[in-house]
């Protein structure tokens, strides 16, 4: 480990132990702002200085027993003492890799909830079904994490497919996971509706855009937006459809439109709708930052463009292939069925890899 790395983790083994003390002050009991945020602070730095003072534990059991193997003459104690010395290394090994990846910077988005949007694209209404399937996929999957779903808005076909959904999951960490999903995602299968039993290619997209939530700085001035009450249309309740519920925002500087209609009150749909509209807008930005950033944009999974195909569900043989990192699976009906932990890891494992790499040539 580098005497840089060696200091950093020093200091924040002090920073740590300053803010243990500090959580014990009534002064900072009583005040629940400057708690809250010494809370997080303490769970943002608990995971490092766990894997610290472990790795300060065997780096100091490594040197009692190389000590001891110097002095020692009994050869069973030898061989004793020189496995503890090698397990301890062994150890030291892997929470050096583990450390240097906790020392990664954090993605501030990573903890937020995630508004995610899909859309249908070439191949007609198989690419509406495909949709459909994803939007599923991606609720058994929340549902796996003990995250929370709601629909902001979905423009449905008469056979059960979705031109466009947008959905919220909340849930701890919830971007840190699926922000690997956005980009262009491609199915071969037979449609039902084909006769010949050609297979046939389709996309869709996926845009997976952190909540903007308090701490997020986005202004929508009035003079920049127009909002439209009107009935909802679609599939509904009887109340959904009869009252004037559904509400458009138009944003005049962007062109964004957004729609929101699940709801039987119009305020509730208000709100989806200007959450969304928050998250499209944070999500441009983000963007516009991303594609300025040319070189930590070659260091990450993909190149972050939404137009990349990312990965391909090939029906007729079971496979499922993600092209940024190499990765194929053969479960394709436990992958639409939400079981995607899999690929989420090893787009993780590959992005911090690439990072990490970046870190040792600087």
């Amino acid at each position: 480990m580098g005497i840089k790395m060696f200091d950093r983790l020093e200091d924040i083994l002090i920073r740590f132990e300053e803010i243990m003390g500090e959580l014990n002050e009534p002064t900072v009991t009583g005040n629940q702002e400057r708690f809250r945020a010494l809370m997080k602070e303490q769970s943002s730095l608990t995971p490092l200085v766990e894997a610290y003072k472990e790795y300060k534990k065997c780096r100091q059991d490594a040197e009692d027993s190389l000590a001891m193997l110097e002095t020692e003459s009994d050869e069973d104690m030898k061989d004793m003492l020189k496995e503890e010395l090698n397990a301890a290394k062994k150890r030291i090994e892997e929470l050096e890799t583990e450390l240097k990846i906790l020392l990664l910077p954090k993605d501030p988005n990573d903890e937020k909830n995630v508004i995610v949007e899909i859309r249908a694209g070439a191949g007609g209404d198989e690419a509406a079904l495909f949709a459909a399937e994803m939007y599923r996929l991606y609720v058994h999957y929340a549902e796996g994490q003990r995250w929370k779903v709601e629909t902001m808005n979905v423009d449905e076909i008469g056979i059960g497919g979705m031109k466009e959904v947008n959905f919220m999951i909340t849930g701890q960490g919830a971007y840190s996971r699926l922000k690997y999903e956005s980009g262009v995602h491609r199915v071969q299968r037979v449609p039902e509706t084909e006769s010949g039993g050609r297979i046939h290619t389709s996309t869709i997209s996926v845009a997976v855009m952190p909540e903007a939530d308090d701490d997020i700085d986005i202004v929508i001035e009035d003079k920049d937006i127009r909002i439209d009450v009107m009935r909802a249309s679609g599939n509904g309740g009887q109340c959904v459809n009869t009252t004037d519920s559904a509400v458009r925002l138009t944003h005049f500087p962007t062109g964004i439109v957004v729609y929101s209609q699940t709801e039987k009150s119009q305020l509730q749909n208000k709100a989806k709708a200007f959450a969304l509209l928050k998250a499209k807008l944070y999500d441009m930005e983000q963007q516009q930052r991303h594609d300025a950033e040319a070189e930590l944009r070659r260091s990450q999974i993909g190149t972050g463009d939404r137009s990349e195909k990312i990965r391909t569900y090939n029906f007729p043989q079971g496979r499922v292939t993600d092209h940024r990192i190499g990765l194929t699976l053969y479960k394709l009906d436990k992958i639409m069925n939400g079981d995607i932990q899999e690929i989420v890891d090893a787009c993780v494992a590959a992005d911090q890899a690439a990072k990490l790499a970046k870190m040792e040539r600087n």
